[in-house]
């Protein structure tokens, strides 16, 4: 029965055929005629462009009937001419089978771009070189970005010692300035005891504006060499738990007799209290800096608030005055070195216009931020927050 005869076997799909040569040649020219982001052409034994393509137009600016039959040297700078560096290439290429540079090349018009180049040699069966294949890629733009990153390099680097110069300069004439100040104030002190005799009143108020100017003078230079030690990194922290309470309690004196001069009314937190972690001493820097800043620009009569509390796993030490306020365009500025805004050469407020750079970055030192609101004629709020600090973790912390 037919159904018991075997079926024949299935043949094997044949393997699609090669293109004959002709279509593979025309194929490769399509192929090289279409790339425009590279320059493609043969070069003879001796370096003569033998083809063109569209690419190369683009790059280098030559039409085909303009460029064929020269040298390749054509498109290298004069330099590289003198140089040999052409006939060398093509020595290597011939000598290893291929070459790679990248340098600057000139297009028909003069101008240089720089180029990554391949020189591939091309050989008959015998082994006879027949010529050579050129591929060259334009990375004008690659080569201007990383020569701006260089530069940009350089002036950061340039900065770095410009800010590390005036650092060590501001340190040093900090610290040979203290010494004379120390002793005027010294000698001024003793004249005041009455070692040397006793004074008339008017000797007594000299010397006290003396006094007066030593210690404004002294401040100014203490402001400077703190700062130069901040942006220098030489300044340490010891952290400890710190009772803001405490702080305002140990700040607040120091600037009573300036605050009791202007009727100034201050008011301490009589109930909260929050504990950060922190340096104790940084902390009571910044304090200082703010009820200084808060005395100096509230018109007498005012009044200024100090608060603390705990927000989160946050702290926040607030130091609030009805002063002359900020206006909106200068509050981004206050916390820069040496701004003081509504100095002019008639304004009476003096200092540095270090105190809250410095402030800032302690802050900044101490995982911490320091903050401003601002209101023109009503006055300002300024918000210190650092972490707050955690017993249960304090205790993980310590040797067992």
């Amino acid at each position: 029965m037919t159904d018991d005869l075997p079926k024949p076997l299935a043949r094997p799909a044949a393997a699609s055929p090669s293109p004959p040569p002709r279509e593979s040649d025309a194929l490769f020219r399509l192929l090289v005629e279409s790339l425009r982001d590279y320059a493609v052409f043969a070069l003879d034994a001796t370096g003569r462009v033998l083809t063109w393509n569209p690419g190369a137009k683009r790059f280098k600016g030559y039409e085909a009937h303009e460029i064929i039959g020269k040298h390749f040297s054509t498109f290298y700078p004069p330099d590289d001419i003198a140089a040999g560096k052409p006939e060398w290439e093509l020595e290597v290429a011939a000598r290893e089978g291929r070459f790679e540079d990248e340098g600057w090349r000139l297009r028909k018009d003069g101008t240089r771009f720089w180029a990554n180049v391949v020189i591939t040699a091309l050989r008959a069966p015998s082994g006879e070189l027949v010529g050579f294949a050129k591929v060259t890629r334009d990375l004008t733009e690659r080569r201007r970005a990383e020569e701006r990153a260089i530069d940009d390099a350089r002036r950061v680097a340039r900065a770095e010692e410009a800010n590390r110069t005036k650092s060590e300069f501001l340190a040093a004439m900090s610290h040979e300035l203290r010494t004379p100040l120390n002793a005027i104030g010294g000698y001024a002190d003793l004249l005041l005891l009455g070692i040397g005799g006793e004074l008339p009143d008017a000797q007594r108020q000299y010397l006290a504006r003396i006094r007066s100017s030593q210690l404004h003078l002294l401040a100014i230079i203490n402001d400077l060499l703190n700062f130069s030690r901040i942006e220098s990194g030489r300044v340490s922290y010891v952290f400890t738990a710190v009772s803001l309470c405490d702080v305002i309690n140990a700040v607040t004196p120091m600037i009573a007799p300036q605050a009791e001069m202007k009727r100034l009314d201050i008011r301490r937190p009589t109930e909260s209290d929050a504990i950060a972690l922190a340096d104790r001493a940084k902390v009571e820097q910044i304090l200082l800096n703010l009820l200084s800043n808060a005395v100096k620009f509230t018109p007498a009569g005012g009044r200024i608030e100090l608060e603390c509390e705990r927000v989160g796993d946050r702290v926040a030490l607030v130091v609030r005055d009805s002063g002359v306020g900020i206006p909106p365009g200068d509050v981004d500025s206050i916390f820069e070195p040496f701004v003081q805004v509504g100095r002019t050469l008639t304004s009476p407020h003096e200092g540095t216009g270090l105190g809250l750079a410095i402030s800032r970055d302690l802050a900044t030192a101490m995982n911490g931020e320091l903050g401003v609101e601002s209101t023109l004629g009503v006055g300002s709020r300024f918000t210190l927050w650092l972490p707050a600090f955690d017993p249960a973790a304090a205790l993980e912390r310590l040797p067992q």
